[in-house]
């Protein structure tokens, strides 16, 4: 049995016990996001709409938050999420460096996800490990690994490595 109401593109069974649990507690809305978005990788325009039937919450209101915290993703992002870090430590030691040749490397600007859907490059705040400034940290569905001490050919490299890996 799916659950997928009429209309919907997709099925959502997999929500179903992040809105049992969360459906009915007032101000856990930010909370069904970040747990759709770990299921999906994004929040679907298909999947605001369904956690605005099931928890009774204006689709606007949803697609509000959504657009308000960076964390969230309308769209969906590549095999490989690079995090690069432009926090004080990280910018002082030349990230803007590593994003311009990151960025020309993969042929994408901060936000974008390249053709071939492998990477998408997301610009950070910090990720706390300024006494690698600068770095990045590279989120798949085998975990995360974090690149420091980079360097244009460094961070380059690296990224043609974990291409190569598939």
């Amino acid at each position: 049995m799916t659950d997928k109401p009429e209309g919907f593109l997709e099925s959502f069974e997999e929500l179903g016990p992040v809105l049992e649990k969360y459906g009915k507690v007032k101000g856990s809305l930010i909370s069904i996001l970040q747990k759709t978005q770990d299921i999906y990788g994004y929040l679907s325009l298909d999947a605001i709409n369904y956690i605005a039937l099931k928890t009774g919450i204006k689709p606007a209101k949803i697609y509000g938050v959504a657009t308000f915290y960076t964390q969230f993703r309308l769209k969906p992002i590549g095999k490989n999420l690079i995090m690069l870090c432009q926090g004080t430590a990280c910018h002082v030691n030349g990230s803007k460096l590593i994003e311009e040749a990151v960025c020309e490397h993969l042929n994408i600007q901060d936000g974008e996800t390249t053709e071939d859907g492998m990477f998408t490059i997301n610009n950070v705040a910090c990720l706390g490990c300024c006494s690698l400034a600068p770095v990045m940290m590279v989120k798949n569905s085998d975990g995360d690994e974090t690149y420091g001490n980079l360097t244009k050919e460094s961070a380059k490299a690296a990224l043609d490595e974990i291409k190569g890996r598939g």
